[in-house]
Formats: structure tokens, sequence, C-alpha cells
């Protein structure tokens, strides 16, 4: 039955392969960085590199945005290959029974790209009582393991490196220690009692997070004589996102959820991938980047926390290249982080962060939403609702949305009851 079930998904993703065709860029289409112009200010999103205005919905749509993915692409994050279209689904296993009942577990293996790619491990957690019949669901990638998000015997251990810190992790491997450990980080039985289901992958099964090419999917798409991505090519951020579209690729397909219903979420760096992922991939209808900070949802152009120059040198495997040329000139960057979020218009967009998470420069972050309205408005939508800067604990929920908590850097349930609350007003 599971053989039979896994060709017909197969069948399925052909078509929705389609959905997300990449625009890639060339390395002399862009000027270098030296001869970019300088702006100290957030550059206009509705003013193309040529300096022509933008003004209808028209002009974004077939000018300007796909103008801005070029440009991050080129300067930033580095292109990624296109989607492959030999997307193999196989199903490991099912359970029912999850949460006493009320959940099914489905553990997948996705399988893409030249032969000896690594697979993709899926988890995926969706409510059995459906009364729209097909579910909304989360999707993100999780640091730990799948095995650290939910405590169930049948979910494997990842076999591929894992950071140190990783609840019972020895040596770099997961072991049995961490079974169950991230349950609150990911806090699963809350999603399934609102309605959603949730899907997640450990991001060291698309690329561990180290600072070389030499595993996960990059050495298997690399041209004939390379050894690592080229300057204008993705680096880990890109695959990351790259890796949670071909999540997407299975979920658009499964019976049970709603395809037009698909919310990325992800912490930290696996934000700034929530981020990516959303902007370039329509299919996705609602993103919550959480305390993402610097390369994700806070601006290159500003004076507090994290910098470009200090990212790039601390993990120079998460963007391509070419980012390191703004070091010491972020000014020159065509675009900023405002661009990205403009990426995701009109479809809603939350920001979440914490009072003493100051690294990830919250109120800059809440500054970024305010400089992307313009194109939220250009295509008949409100963006960031007006107002001043919220005190913690006031949820925002206009299109672009804001939440600042108490506390620390970090993923917990209470920040995932306000991501539910802002799926509710915007999903349901």
């Amino acid at each position: 039955m599971l053989a039979i079930r896994t060709a017909m998904l197969c069948g399925l993703l052909a078509g929705s392969l389609l959905m997300t065709s990449p625009v890639t860029t060339g390395a002399g289409e862009f000027p270098p960085a030296a001869e970019l112009p300088v702006q100290p200010q957030l550059p206009d999103p509705l003013i193309s590199l040529g300096g022509e205005a933008i003004r209808t919905p028209d002009q974004w749509r077939s000018v300007r945005r796909p103008e801005l993915i070029r440009l991050f692409e080129h300067y930033m994050y580095g292109a990624a290959p296109p989607p492959p279209r030999n997307l193999r689904v196989k199903i490991q296993h099912e359970d029912p029974g999850l949460f006493d009942g009320r959940a099914t577990l489905r553990l997948l293996e996705l399988r893409f790209g030249p032969d000896q790619t690594p697979p993709i491990h899926l988890l995926l957690a969706f409510p059995n009582q459906r009364p729209a019949g097909k579910a909304p669901v989360f999707v993100g990638l999780n640091f730990c393991g799948n095995h650290a998000v939910l405590k169930h015997p049948q979910i494997p251990l990842p076999t591929v490196w894992m950071p140190g810190h990783c609840p019972g992790c020895k040596e770099n491997r997961a072991t049995e220690e961490g079974r169950g450990k991230d349950q609150d980080v990911w806090a699963i039985d809350q999603s399934i009692a609102r309605g959603y289901a949730v899907a997640t992958v450990y991001a060291g099964d698309i690329d561990p997070d180290q600072p070389d090419f030499t595993d996960g999917v990059h050495p298997h798409f690399l041209a004939k004589g390379q050894t690592q991505p080229g300057p204008h090519e993705w680096g880990t951020v890109a695959a990351w996102a790259w890796g949670v579209q071909r999540a997407v690729d299975y979920l658009v397909t499964a019976p049970e959820l709603d395809p037009k219903r698909i919310a990325v979420v992800g912490h930290s760096r696996l934000g700034k991938t929530a981020l990516l992922a959303g902007a370039f991939d329509e299919r996705i209808a609602l993103v919550i980047p959480h305390q993402a900070g610097c390369g994700g949802t806070a601006p290159s152009r500003h004076k507090v926390g994290e910098t470009v120059k200090q990212i790039n040198d601390r993990f120079p495997h998460w963007f391509c290249d070419e980012f390191t040329k703004f070091n010491d000139q972020v000014e020159r960057l065509p675009f900023d982080q405002h661009s990205l979020v403009a990426l995701c218009a009109p479809r809603p967009v939350l920001f979440t962060n914490a009072v003493e998470d100051s690294w990830a420069d919250p109120e800059g972050q809440y500054n970024v939403l305010a400089a992307a309205s313009p194109v939220y408005r250009l295509l008949g939508v409100d963006g960031l609702a007006e107002g001043a800067y919220p005190p913690p604990g006031r949820l925002v929920k206009s299109r672009l949305g804001y939440w600042l908590r108490e506390g620390k850097h970090s993923m917990n349930r209470e920040d995932w009851k306000t991501f539910l609350d802002f799926a509710d007003a915007w999903l349901k």
C-alpha cells in the first residue's frame, strides 16, 4: 500500500514543481559591489536598479519583483539550482494514535536530484479531526533532529553531523538521550489542539551547519570541476530555504493538508531561512521568521546588534562570497531586508522578538516592516498598522505583524501561541 501511495504522490508532485521556477543570475548582469551607489537610507523598494519608478501592480510583478530576486541571489544569498523534477517520496512510518489519537504522525523520506544526494527526512503531524476537511500546516527546519521535537520511538535518529550543543549529542552525533528534549521548542501538541498540522526537517539533512560545502546537498549540484559553489551561487541559508521548498513540494500533495494554507516558521538562522523560502516561493501563504536578526529580518544598515561583517566573519558559509564585499560598505547594498519582506507581498508576515535579544535588533526589525509596507499598499492591501513601537506582549495583527515578548533568544510555547493567534487571523 505504501508503495502505491508513493507512486501516486510522485505523479502529483510533477505539476507542483512548476510553481517554483527559479530566477537565475549571471555574473555580469549587475555591477561590482564597489560601483554601486552609496545609499545610507533603506533603498526604495519601488525604484528599480535602473531608476524606474514602479507605479502599478503589473510593474511590480513583471519588473521589480523578478529583479529583486536576482539581486538577492547575486549579492547576498546566492542562486540555488532549479527545483528537481525527480522528487521521490517514501512513507516510512505512520501512527494514527499520536497524542492519544488526536493526531497522526507520518514519517517520510524525500529523495531528489543526482543519485547520491542525501535524502530529507520529513516529520508530519496532522489532526485527525479536521472540520474544514484539510488542515493548515506550519513547516520549518529544526536545529537538533526530528527525534528531539517529539518523544516517539519510531522517529529515526539523524545520522549526519549535529551541533554539539544539541540535547543528547555526543561527538557531533545524535543519541537516544536527545529524544523528545525539544518538545517545548516546537509545541506540536499545541498546534494540533488548534487544528493545525506541523511539518519539520532537521536542517542538517539539507546542509550541516559547518563552514564548508563537503556534505549535504551542495556537492551533488556542483558543475564538473567545481569543489565549492561559485561567488554568486547558493550558500547554506539558500540551501536550507531550497530544502524547505522541497518539503512544500510534498505538502501541497498531501490529502490531509490545505495547499493554500501553508505557513513557514523558523528561529534565528532558521528564521532567516523561513523568510527567504517564503519570499521566493509563493505557494507559502504566511511567513513567520522568529528572532531572525542580521541577514534575515534586521536591516543591514543599522547600528544595533550584529553587523554584516560580524555575521560573514563568524559564518562564512551562510551567504554567497559576493556578500562579503559589503562588510565595510553596507550602504552600497542595492536592497535591504525590507525588500525581502516586500517579495512576500501581499501575503502576511509576522516578525517576533524578545526584549533581551538586542543582538537581533528588534526595533530595527519593526522599521523593516514599515519600509516594506508601500509595496503592500501598491498591491491593494494594508501593510504594518500605523502606530508607535508596541510594548512587550501586544501582538500587532496587521498583515505585516509584529510581536515582542519579555525574555531572551529562544523559541517556546508562548511564541507558538502567538504564531497560532496570527495564523488564526490570516489563515482561517
